[in-house]
């Protein structure tokens, strides 16, 4: 294969952005080479612009949600052709521990992501394993098959939780991820999905994408809101997706008893103080997701009936990739999903 110079987008010191040129790598038997098409910033790709993301200390490439073409393939790839439109699940797993020997290579005792090897997708190339590789179909361009990776976040959330017909839940947050999660919760078969956040802008997109009932929370009491829509009782199934105390506060108590709430935020600040009390009178479940498990399939089925495009806000090319971080990190921007395009 001709000798390929690839731009690399990576964050060296908190809010600034440079690009990395080197050679596009030989590929291994079970590797491709994607081209990349488009990329999205993440909320993670957020905490390492700020130098605050706790699993990925600077310097550190960005750009995990990301579409493209097959540009090569390995000497043992049969399942992919050049010139296929495809998105790539992201992480590295080792196939040799106990989790992954049993499927379960969400729980990998060595998972990594692709962006943290150096591989970031804020580039014109990505080279990955082929079996993370996923056809897109013709429903999907290249900017909505960009957001597969946060819909598949949104999926295992939401699996996670086993929510269940006719459940009442909580989405905290109305960035990507907490519209998503609704968007799933609603599909999953929640008869009431409440989400709460402070833009009138992102609750009405709430809305269209499945929220039944959306909360105000800087206007009103987000606690006795819920308690006004489920008589007092609480929420089956709460999902914080914000990564803040006040948040995860908010998740816990509008839990009804034996209810469970699903972490999904990235916390800057690793430590939070509540009511411990509360497990214990109200036998609640709290746990955490991260990432994505057998979810892609999932997540690009269900994208064939979900207005997508409505959460890119703002397109850039990729030479113009410190433009979009600035963008994506000001809250005036109103932006929700900001695409970079090579």
């Amino acid at each position: 294969m001709e000798k390929l110079c690839n731009r690399v987008g990576e964050v060296y010191e908190p809010f600034k952005v440079r690009f990395l040129h080197r050679e596009v790598r030989d590929l291994a038997p079970d590797e491709a080479l994607i081209r990349v098409r488009a990329s999205a910033l993440c909320g993670s790709d957020l905490h390492i612009a700020r130098g605050l993301h706790p699993s990925a200390p600077l310097p550190v490439t960005i750009g995990h949600e990301f579409s493209g073409d097959v540009a090569a393939v390995g000497s043992e790839v049969r399942e992919l052709q050049l010139g296929q439109r495809v998105t790539v699940e992201p992480c590295i797993v080792c196939g040799q521990c106990e989790a992954c020997r049993q499927g379960q290579y969400g729980y990998c005792q060595n998972i990594s992501f692709t962006y943290r090897n150096g591989d970031g997708a804020m580039a014109d190339y990505v080279v990955v394993k082929a079996a993370n590789v996923y056809q897109l179909p013709d429903y999907l361009s290249y900017e909505t098959g960009a957001l597969m990776e946060p819909l598949a976040v949104a999926t295992h959330a939401v699996r996670r939780a086993q929510v269940a017909l006719g459940e009442t839940v909580l989405v905290i947050g109305t960035g990507a991820i907490g519209l998503l999660t609704a968007a799933m919760c609603r599909r999953a078969g929640a008869a009431r999905v409440i989400v709460s956040g402070r833009s009138q802008g992102r609750l009405a997109l709430a809305l269209e994408m499945g929220a039944t009932h959306v909360i105000d929370s800087s206007r009103t009491d987000l606690e006795q809101e819920v308690a006004k829509l489920t008589g007092g009782k609480g929420v089956d199934k709460s999902f914080e997706c914000v990564g803040k105390e006040s948040c995860f506060l908010q998740a816990i108590l509008t839990l009804r008893r034996d209810g469970t709430a699903t972490i999904a935020g990235i916390y800057e600040s690793p430590q939070v103080t509540f009511p411990v009390g509360r497990l214990v009178t109200h036998e609640i479940h709290i746990q955490g997701t991260q990432g994505y498990c057998w979810d892609f399939p999932i997540a690009i089925a269900a994208a064939r009936d979900l207005p997508l495009e409505k959460l890119i806000t703002h397109v850039f090319p990729l030479d113009q990739l410190q433009q979009a971080l600035d963008t994506a990190l000001d809250r005036k921007s109103n932006s929700i999903k900001v695409i970079v395009k090579p």
